[in-house]
């Protein structure tokens, strides 16, 4: 049974993002809109946002798999946070230039089929988990 977004907490829409973020292979990113699209949460970008930071502690989500709609990353350039992010990008081959990624080329499209049934099966075992 399908329920509607405006039924789920603020935690279960968490989840949702965090299940998908976590199906961002390596050498991949996705936006912090698509992302939220694909949790069936769509214009929830900022709310992706949110819920990723509350990940960036552990190694489990690969937060800096996401980034903006227009390729860069969302941290001001020489912060923490953006200097983490383009390491862990680059170690996955993934080019970053000027702070941004070529979205044509690095940005994940998995098959709606495969994704759906990952989605279900990573949502069900992060629930387990919490």
């Amino acid at each position: 049974m399908l329920v509607h977004s405006s039924e789920l907490s603020t935690k279960q829409k968490y989840l949702r993002f965090i299940a998908v973020a976590q199906l961002v292979p390596k050498g991949c990113v996705a936006t912090y809109s698509q992302v939220a699209f694909m949790a069936d949460l769509p214009g929830r970008a900022r709310m992706v946002g949110k819920a990723l930071g509350c990940t960036m502690a552990t190694d489990a989500t690969p937060w800096h798999r996401i980034i903006r709609a227009d390729g860069r990353i969302a941290f001001a350039a020489e912060t923490l946070h953006f200097v983490e992010q383009y390491k862990r990008l680059t170690e996955e081959n993934v080019v970053v230039r000027n702070g941004r990624v070529n979205l044509k080329y690095f940005q994940w499209e998995p098959d709606a089929d495969s994704f759906l049934l990952a989605f279900s099966k990573q949502l069900k075992l992060i629930m387990k988990e919490t």
